[in-house]
């Protein structure tokens, strides 16, 4: 009995000592990283193995070959960036390679943002699958495009219940096509004049589904608490997880009340109630000068003098494009004030009647925004800490907010190497994993055996955002080698202009 014992022992080694001896073949080995696995440990050194599309080893991988070796010299390797709120997707077949994105580290985004989405989704997905793109997309079905499908130019008014219900139909299209859930943008046209029963109603469509809700509240300012209230009910009577899109105390006289805002949230969680936040690292936000009039009160000159004192200054409210006078672009409104000799309150009510006149001259939209600095620092970081916070960056390939190249490098170049205001593991973690879990994504955003080789390669010493108002599509520094589902997409600042990016939809259909 004990020889057998000894012989099959013998055996046993042998076959070990065969296996090891013959070199274990990858597709692609990424040596020497120190590994940020996205779940907001602390980093390891070690080596990352894939196969096709897929992550096969994480360890030591000495022994081993591949037919593509990239050695990460010590530099971070994490897992790639996931836009939770983007626009990046502006003109997307004309930008394949989405370098706004790639270039700070995004490998995934999701868009349908604001309530704006492409109707019917299948249509937008069928196109996709036919023309792939260098990076990952999933989207929501906006509340905004639907509306606007049903009430057409009738949308200044509280919709009907017939009309709700063929805004239901149509959802339930989008949710059947794969979208996350339902978005809204209720400071815009024509989400504004919704009702709260009007959103509550879409947002039970997308329930049954496993569906989410992410929405641009209400108001960021003067009705800001009663818009946290509203998202806060949609979670509670839904019963859906809901998030903020990049939340902002965007009013001078609630600054400094984010701790208040954080209790609400922590308290709404203890109920039970699903909510979170993203947020993109900037004071300043870029939309639509309209905005700035939630009341639609374009010629009320004492709004216009409420919103320069309490919402933003004169100084603050840079004109990113203009198309009624291009040369305003860049410049701000106390400087535009100047040139016409004219108070920034009746200047600021000017460059809105412009607009509309200009509109019904050409028959179109006018191309118009603005960015304008509301948002106080100690604001920013406290919303940022929250654990259930992750980061977005809300921009686009041919916007003028810079946070369409910059919001992800400067979280990790400015609010981790500078302001400590995150540890890197904490940053990386609020880019990645937590990303994927708030949105319901399987099988991204960790470094996992079996996960999708979604990977950056980025200097910890050196990256930095560098986009900036003047030069809002200027590359970040840092970002060394970008894989997509494990294909090379980014390195060396340029995009090698592959196409692996693959549509993802919510959890239940991914």
């Amino acid at each position: 009995m004990r020889k057998k014992f000894i012989l099959i022992h013998c055996l046993i080694a042998g076959i070990v000592l065969i296996s090891c001896s013959q070199k274990e073949k990858f597709d692609t080995i990424i040596r020497n990283g120190m590994i940020y696995d996205g779940n907001g440990g602390e980093p390891f050194k070690g080596d990352v193995g894939i196969n096709a599309d897929t992550i096969a080893f994480i360890g030591n991988l000495s022994n081993a070959s591949a037919k593509n070796e990239v050695d990460a010299n010590g530099k971070a390797v994490a897992p790639g960036f996931i836009d939770t709120h983007s626009h990046h997707a502006g003109n997307l077949f004309n930008r394949r390679d989405l370098i706004a994105a790639l270039s700070q580290g995004i490998t995934t985004i999701i868009i349908g943002q604001d309530g704006g989405s492409n109707f019917p989704l299948s249509d937008f997905y069928k196109k996709l699958n036919d023309s792939a793109v260098a990076v990952n997309i999933g989207s929501y079905s906006g509340h905004n495009t639907i509306r606007d499908s049903i009430l057409g130019k009738d949308y200044k008014r509280i919709s009907t219940q017939d009309e709700i219900e063929k805004m239901k139909l149509l959802l339930k299209q989008d949710m059947e096509a794969g979208a996350f859930g339902l978005s809204t943008g209720l400071e815009y046209d024509p989400g504004i004049y919704s009702s709260n029963d009007e959103i509550l109603q879409l947002a039970k469509v997308v329930a049954p589904y496993g569906g989410r809700y992410i929405s641009h509240i209400r108001s960021e300012d003067r009705y800001f608490w009663k818009a946290i209230d509203e998202i806060i009910t949609i979670g509670k009577e839904a019963k859906i997880p809901v998030q903020v899109s990049h939340i902002k105390l965007a009013m001078h006289n609630i600054w400094g009340k984010a701790d208040s805002l954080l209790a609400l949230f922590e308290a709404a969680r203890k109920k039970g109630i699903d909510i979170t936040a993203d947020i993109y690292p900037y004071a300043f936000w870029n939309s639509t000068i309209k905005v700035l009039f939630p009341n639609r009160n374009f010629n009320d000159e004492k709004e216009a003098e409420l919103i320069l004192n309490e919402i933003t200054l004169p100084n603050d409210i840079i004109l990113g494009s203009y198309e009624v006078k291009p040369e305003y672009a860049g410049k701000n409104l106390a400087e535009i004030a100047k040139l016409e000799n004219k108070t920034p309150a009746r200047m600021l009510i000017e460059l809105i009647a412009r607009i509309d006149e200009w509109e019904k001259e050409n028959g179109r939209d006018c191309q118009e925004n603005i960015m304008a600095t509301s948002m106080s620092e100690a604001d920013i970081k406290k919303l940022m800490q929250w654990p259930h916070t992750n980061i977005c960056s809300d921009g686009s390939s041919g916007g003028t907010h810079p946070r369409g190249y910059g919001a992800f490098t400067r979280v990790l170049g400015n609010y981790v190497k500078k302001e400590k205001t995150l540890s890197m593991q904490q940053a990386i973690h609020k880019m990645t994993g937590l990303s994927a879990q708030q949105m319901g994504i399987k099988k991204r955003g960790s470094i996992k055996v079996g996960y999708y080789a979604d990977l950056v390669i980025f200097n910890p010493e050196t990256v930095s955002d560098e986009a900036t108002v003047a030069e809002p599509h200027k590359l970040s520094d840092g970002i060394e080698t970008v894989w997509v589902n494990g294909t090379i997409v980014f390195e060396n600042k340029k995009t090698t202009e592959l196409y692996p990016g693959k549509i993802i939809k919510r959890q239940s259909q991914n």
